[in-house]
């Protein structure tokens, strides 16, 4: 079970609505939503938790890209909404690119420049690969991006990292003094 909650900035405190995440499929999508949840090139915070197992703040602040935090990305990893937050550039991966590998392989299935196997009895080529695919797929255990997030909305990146996947946007929301509307929503 999740929950997910945009918190829009207004010239009258904040604004909340809950959202539901289906439809969204990458980071871009996710700012994009936010960035309708305000008429003014307002900040908007995407909040999501998920069973008490980790937590995410994504912030958008009109056109820039979005800042996202992560309270778990091992955890977050293993949900579809957590792959959401953790793109490549967060993860500190090169982007995926289908066109680019096919540059790099043979037409007889060998990267550019690699000998060929004709003993046929070496199959660390295998394990490497299935280590490489894993890598690919995993995530560092604990927090990942950027701590400071809410630093200047009242929350500190200590504080931040402080907070348990339970009470999480509960904490984040009396920092910035929107409770109420918070729980309005929840």
């Amino acid at each position: 079970m999740y929950f997910a909650a945009l918190l829009a900035r207004t010239e009258d405190g904040w604004e909340a609505s809950d959202t539901e995440l289906d439809d969204v499929e990458t980071l871009a999508d996710l700012a994009d939503l936010a960035r309708e949840a305000t008429t003014d090139d307002e900040t908007v915070l995407v909040c999501i938790e998920q069973e008490g197992e980790w937590f995410g703040v994504v912030r958008v602040d009109g056109e820039e890209d979005p800042r996202v935090y992560v309270s778990d990305a091992a955890a977050a990893m293993r949900s579809s909404y957590g792959e959401i937050l953790l793109s490549d550039e967060l993860l500190g991966r090169e982007p995926e690119d289908p066109a680019a590998l096919d540059q790099l392989v043979d037409l007889d299935g060998t990267e550019d420049g690699e000998p060929e196997n004709d003993e046929g009895d070496d199959d660390d080529g295998d394990r490497a690969a299935v280590t490489a695919d894993e890598d690919a797929d995993t995530a560092p255990a604990g927090p990942l991006g950027d701590a400071g997030i809410l630093s200047d909305l009242g929350m500190s990146d200590k504080a931040l990292r402080s907070l348990t996947p339970q009470d999480a946007l509960s904490e984040v929301a009396d920092a910035l003094g929107c409770t109420d509307v918070l729980e309005a929503v929840r």
